[in-house]
């Protein structure tokens, strides 16, 4: 084994770029500070395996040939470990907020840990006060996206930690209730105020959103959930129809199935293999408490999966790889702040997880951590 013991490494012109090779073990008791810059200063032809700290997402990235893309530590267990509720944080960490509570539009984010029961509590705030937006994530990075009085901002948040919203880009304009989904590297965005657009940003960097192509129907308030391959984007206003696309790609979405009914509005989320569109507007014999589930890597119709604790539709969701939780929404004339639970593998009615921290809740955003699409 060979070793290098230095201080300082110089080239002959002494400023600091000398290349060293060879090396088969690099140790320190203490820390190398690497190369460190912001979005706007990576290197104009960066090399495959090339690591830099980038100062804008406070995050340690690397070049894959392709992009740019963060060095993730994938470590859901979260919060103070000697408090066993949904207060300690432990587990896969669901998020929610904003939303309107008849009157003002809202900017609180709440969060929750899945794999407990417990009430949610406080992670931040967003950076504009807004309703009728959506969310997806990946298992690091949050992002919300459009709603009302903003409708082609974005902005993200650090899931593991909390704070508050920092400025992502613009979105395509989707108007109100459009839905996302995600995987590990990419945001999809779909449908909004009668519209069949889709639109696609990479996560782990911030900029504008990208043309993905069309759904085959234009709709408002859908639902969506996903697998690490495939999306689905469900429902919408008096349509049932549930389009399928592949996340890595680009084109128009294709035919998948249909809903038990025309729904609105629902929560929808999934792990791997299942997804659950869960309460929303639908018209009878099915009740705002009518949840659903479909078999993302095949095609076909939903299939009925039990009740909610409360009828509501407006409601977020977010899952781990074996439980769904479905938060607040909105009954006429009531807004909620109940949070329930579904595990995602078996058929049957929610059990109440806990609560959120406010019932200002029509039209909030929903993610986490450890969704079926990471």
């Amino acid at each position: 084994m060979s070793r290098l013991n230095v201080g300082n490494l110089f080239n002959e012109n002494e400023d600091g770029a000398p290349v060293v090779s060879g090396i088969s073990t690099f140790s320190s008791p203490h820390y190398f500070v690497p190369p460190s810059g912001s979005t706007a200063q990576r290197p104009s032809s960066p090399g495959e395996g090339m690591i830099r700290f980038n100062t804008d997402s406070g995050h340690l990235e690397y070049y894959t040939g392709q992009l740019w893309v963060d060095v993730i530590t994938n470590n859901n267990e979260l919060g103070n470990q000697l408090v066993t509720n949904s207060a300690g944080g432990t587990g896969t960490r669901a998020l929610t907020g904003g939303g309107y509570n008849g009157s003002t539009q809202q900017d609180h984010i709440d969060y929750l840990s899945i794999s407990t029961l417990g009430n949610a509590q406080d992670f931040g705030n967003l950076n504009s006060a807004r309703y009728a937006m959506t969310g997806l994530s990946n298992s690091t990075r949050g992002i919300v996206a459009g709603g009302s009085p903003v409708p082609t901002n974005m902005e993200f948040v650090t899931i593991a930690s909390t704070g508050n919203g920092t400025s992502f880009g613009t979105i395509a304009s989707h108007g109100e209730f459009p839905i996302g989904l995600a995987n590990q590297t990419r945001g999809i965005v779909a449908g909004g105020t009668t519209v069949d657009t889709i639109s696609y940003i990479k996560i782990a960097s911030t900029g504008d959103s990208q043309d993905f192509g069309n759904l085959t129907v234009a709709r408002r308030r859908p639902t969506a959930c996903a697998s690490s391959v495939r999306g689905i984007v469900a429902g919408g206003q008096t349509i049932n129809v549930i389009d399928y696309l592949t996340i890595s790609t680009t084109g128009n979405s294709q035919d998948f199935g249909d809903c038990m009914s025309n729904v609105l509005t629902a929560g929808g989320c999934s792990n791997s293999v299942r997804g659950i569109f869960a309460g929303g507007s639908r018209p009878s014999p099915f009740t705002q408490a009518s949840s659903e589930f479909i078999t993302i890597a095949t095609t076909g119709n939903g299939q009925e999966f039990g009740d909610l604790t409360v009828a509501r539709s407006a409601l977020s969701a977010a899952s781990s790889s074996t439980r769904a939780v479905f938060m607040g929404g909105y009954f006429s004339p009531n807004n909620y702040d109940t949070v329930d639970s579904m595990e995602i593998m078996t058929t049957g009615n929610a059990i109440d997880f806990g609560d959120l921290n406010e019932s200002f809740n029509s039209g909030k955003f929903g993610f986490s951590n450890g969704h079926g699409g990471i």
